[in-house]
């Protein structure tokens, strides 16, 4: 795991300044505390900072193929790199380390691009072709790993693994962008068709462009796509079968490494079953860790205890407060762009826990967007088949009234908060996900915002691009639509993110098994009888994991990573919560309504609503902002 950067000319190769590719790696250290490295030709300049987990006395970056024509960075691993590299030698390829880097170098100068189709793992990674006086930039096919570029005033291209290693970059404008300001309130965070920064672009998820000196920059090419447009026919039981190894294989292919590995362990179902699987493929105890809050209803520690209990895991705690939250600015720092998932804050304590005695974690991420585990995922299949009896006119003048009509009771229990799913009812199924999705409605975010920048939007709604996604996915369900738009939007843009630089800010590998392609191809093939069954999600899975962990961590509700935002931001965190719109740098943008931004802080501290969401939004802008020094 590590740090890359680099620039590039894509009209007349002018010299690349080294010194300039350092400060860019530099600003990354964190994801790459063991070593450094330059290099630099006409044109063109890679960096990279080094974290060892393969091959720890080699393979140092960047790297030169064998035959010198071809040098490359890489953050990532390639969890096949051993069975690649014997094809490669047997049709004469040589090699000089025994790690996965060199192995994609060979793979390049063989097939091209086609390389990428062989690569099984989490990668972002540039090779720069002397022959072809090219640059390769591809990223992996889930988004695991993150890679951002920007065109530059003087021609060139510079790209790194974080934002705020183009922002050690002299040349770049910090401007913000307000399309990603609207995609931010809405999602929680700025999904990857945006960057909070103008002109700041993200490579797409199983996408590479390939630039050439002389020729106009190239846009991003899609090689990779999930798809759930077929179904599979077999028995249960032999799917099941089937789903067994294929999870067996994930979890024990990212077992590989030259340092300490571990797991972290929720006590839900995904990570259990990769505690499971690992405890079952090691001779050794698995050293796992989990993290537990001062809300005692909100608290899992005691499932994850007894998984480990039941596996004999090497277990280690640590609890989350309150007082966690001074490190708001550190928890900015690391994101760059605002991210208000609050999951951010224990995911870096839990990580910073690993870090103590193990240098790679696996974690339970992505089952829940693979084998429909999300409770909107019901919901949606749901609504889809009330959508499928009344016809939309019908629908929307019905539920649309009813929506309207119908008062916000976020204090009330479960049934009687129907206002989303009126609103969702009215409309498409497309338009209804997107509403489950968002953190802050249309409605809502209108409201808020200033008149002057209501004009900068244009007219921008942050659900068009996802009900686009939505509309064009191969899918044959609404509740396929829901997974695929989950897998391409929502994974790469929260999730993944927040393990990205939650964990690389301790200098931590995070490894997600359940993130397997072949693990996702298969899961997209399933019937939805086996996804959702009896209300439950993950249906299979759950049931696979039967012979290995009781009923009570299967079957339970599920709770998710969830942060007691709400209680805290109506106890110790209620100043900050006050403060939001007066003064500081959200203030002094001239975005919002101070007015209604207050009143809606008064509201969630009096126990009147629940704004948590936006408001913790709101908080992660403004240190954003601050930051970034751009308010």
């Amino acid at each position: 795991m590590c740090g890359i950067a680099g620039i590039f000319h894509c009209g007349i190769p002018k010299p690349v300044d080294p010194a300039r590719v350092t400060r860019m790696c530099d600003a990354m250290v964190h994801r790459g505390p063991d070593g450094e490295g330059v290099w630099t030709a006409p044109g063109v300049g890679l960096g990279h900072r080094r974290l060892s987990i393969i091959d720890l006395a080699g393979s140092p970056q960047p790297m030169a193929s064998s035959d010198g024509r071809a040098m490359l960075v890489f953050n990532g691993e390639i969890y096949n790199f051993r069975e690649l590299r014997r094809d490669l030698e047997a049709s004469g390829a040589v090699f000089r380390t025994n790690g996965d880097s060199e192995t994609i170098l060979a793979a390049w100068r063989k097939w091209g691009p086609e390389c990428l189709h062989r690569l099984h793992g989490m990668f972002a990674f540039a090779i720069y072709d002397l022959d072809r006086r090219e640059l390769f930039l591809a990223r992996d096919r889930l988004g695991v790993k993150p890679l951002f570029t920007a065109m530059m005033s003087d021609g060139s291209i510079a790209f790194a693994s974080e934002l705020k290693g183009l922002l050690a970059h002299p040349l770049l404008r910090r401007e913000i962008d307000p399309l990603a300001v609207e995609d931010y309130l809405a999602w929680g965070y700025v999904p990857d068709h945006r960057s909070i920064i103008a002109g700041v672009e993200k490579l797409p998820a199983g996408h590479y462009r390939l630039l050439r000196h002389g020729a106009s920059p190239a846009p991003a090419v899609r090689w990779w796509d999930a798809s759930f447009a077929e179904r599979r026919q077999e028995k249960p039981a032999d799917l099941e079968a089937e789903l067994l190894f294929r999870l067996r294989e994930a979890v024990t292919s990212r077992m590989v490494s030259d340092v300490p590995l571990g797991a972290f362990l929720s006590g839900g179902v995904d990570s259990s079953s990769v505690v499971a699987l690992m405890a079952e493929a090691s001779a050794e105890p698995v050293r796992t860790c989990s993290i537990g809050f001062d809300e005692a209803s909100l608290d899992e520690t005691g499932y994850a205890r007894q998984v480990a209990e039941r596996f004999g895991t090497d277990h280690r705690e640590r609890m989350v407060s309150s007082g966690d939250f001074d490190h708001l600015d550190t928890l900015a720092g690391m994101f760059d762009e605002p991210f208000a998932d609050a999951s951010a804050l224990p995911t870096w304590r839990v990580c910073e826990l690993a870090r103590e005695t193990v240098t790679v974690a696996l974690s339970g991420d992505g089952a829940d967007e693979a084998f429909a585990g999300y409770r909107r995922h019901r919901f949606h299949a749901g609504e889809e088949r009330v959508r499928s009896l009344l016809p939309r006119a019908l629908r929307g003048r019905a539920f649309g009234a009813l929506g309207r009509a119908w008062p916000k009771l976020d204090w009330a229990p479960r049934p009687l908060r129907a206002k989303t799913t009126f609103q969702s009812l009215a409309g498409t199924g497309e338009e209804g996900y997107a509403r489950a999705l968002a953190v802050t409605a249309p409605e809502l975010r209108a409201a808020l915002y200033s008149d002057a920048f209501h004009r900068s939007l244009g007219g921008y709604h942050a659900e068009r691009p996802l009900i686009d996604l939505m509309q064009a996915a191969p899918a044959r369900s609404g509740l396929d639509r829901a997974q695929y738009v989950d897998l391409k939007f929502w994974l790469p843009g929260d999730i993944l993110t927040k393990v990205d630089r939650t964990s690389m800010a301790v200098s931590l590998e995070a490894r997600e098994p359940l993130l397997d392609h072949r693990l996702i191809e298969f899961a997209a093939t399933l019937p939805e009888g086996l996804r959702i069954r009896r209300g439950q999600g993950k249906w299979l899975l759950k049931h696979a994991m039967e012979r290995y962990l009781p009923r009570e961590v299967l079957y339970r509700p599920k709770q998710g990573f969830v942060t007691p935002i709400a209680q805290w931001l109506r106890g110790p965190l209620a100043s900050r919560a006050r403060a939001i719109g007066r003064g500081g740098a959200l203030a002094r943008t001239g975005w919002f309504d101070e007015g209604r931004v207050a009143a809606l802080a008064e509201q969630h501290i009096a126990g009147r609503a629940d704004h948590s969401r936006l408001l913790w939004q709101l908080i992660m802008l403004d240190r954003s902002l601050t930051r970034l020094g751009v308010a």
